[in-house]
């Protein structure tokens, strides 16, 4: 009687909380939680996973970064022998996957139509973030204090911020574009870590909340959007394998 092989939900746990690791850049959202990972396959030390985005038409730049992240992620892991990322029903489909399977980059993928590099996208994206991060917080600070007035939201430091959810995710956001963490840091900085005067905080702030608001409402539409292309489809579809799989 033959037996079956000992299953090993550590290699789909390695690989699901990869991609888990792997925001979408404008909507600051893991991609696993967005529902943009399709499938997911784990064949001894193979792993493919096919992306899906809520409309044929998203931008190319956005598609291909979290395509590479998703790659990049995949294959940090240890045991990995072969990653392969593919983008299914994008208008630019096949490009993005011929230059993820080529190791193009994203200037060797779109040539001349690549405006600006892989890390300047990335960065604008970021920025997006952080400011929403940001607004967040501070939004929160006005909310349980109605006697707090906006201008003084300008002197308040990450130390002065409960520790929560909203404080969290702003550390890591300024973690990644290298601003200061420390307690006595200010909350309320530009993208170089500079803050404001009493007087400016108030429209810093409305400029803060609009970039949040459109990263909230565009998250919110692309899930309607995808739930109304792909129906009830499931994702992700998982495979194990076999526990020697991560042994040899």
């Amino acid at each position: 009687m033959s037996v079956a092989p000992i299953l090993a939900p550590t290699a789909e746990d390695d690989a699901r909380a990869a991609l888990g690791t792997v925001v979408d850049p404008e909507l600051d959202e893991p991609i696993t939680d967005l529902g943009f990972v399709r499938s997911l396959e784990v064949d001894d030390h193979d792993v493919v996973v096919h992306l899906r985005l809520p409309t044929s038409f998203c931008s190319p730049s956005f598609a291909y970064l979290m395509a590479s992240d998703a790659k990049d992620a995949l294959t940090a892991l240890p045991w990995p022998r072969r990653v392969v990322v593919e983008l299914d029903d994008h208008h630019d489909s096949d490009l993005i996957n011929a230059g993820l399977a080529a190791g193009a980059g994203y200037r060797g993928t779109f040539r001349h139509e690549a405006e600006q590099d892989l890390e300047g996208l990335r960065t604008t994206f970021r920025r997006k973030a952080h400011t929403a991060a940001m607004e967040r917080c501070l939004t929160a600070l006005l909310r349980a204090d109605r006697d707090r007035s906006e201008s003084s939201l300008g002197d308040v430091t990450l130390g002065d911020l409960p520790d929560d959810g909203f404080t969290s995710a702003l550390m890591k956001r300024r973690e990644a574009l290298g601003l200061p963490t420390a307690a006595d840091a200010l909350v309320m900085v530009d993208h170089v870590g500079q803050g404001y005067p009493p007087d400016a905080v108030p429209l810093a702030l409305r400029r803060a909340r609009s970039t949040r608001i459109s990263i909230d409402g565009n998250a919110h539409f692309c899930r309607g959007l995808l739930r109304t292309r792909y129906g009830d489809e499931p994702s992700p579809q998982v495979t194990f394998i076999p526990v020697t799989a991560l042994t040899h």
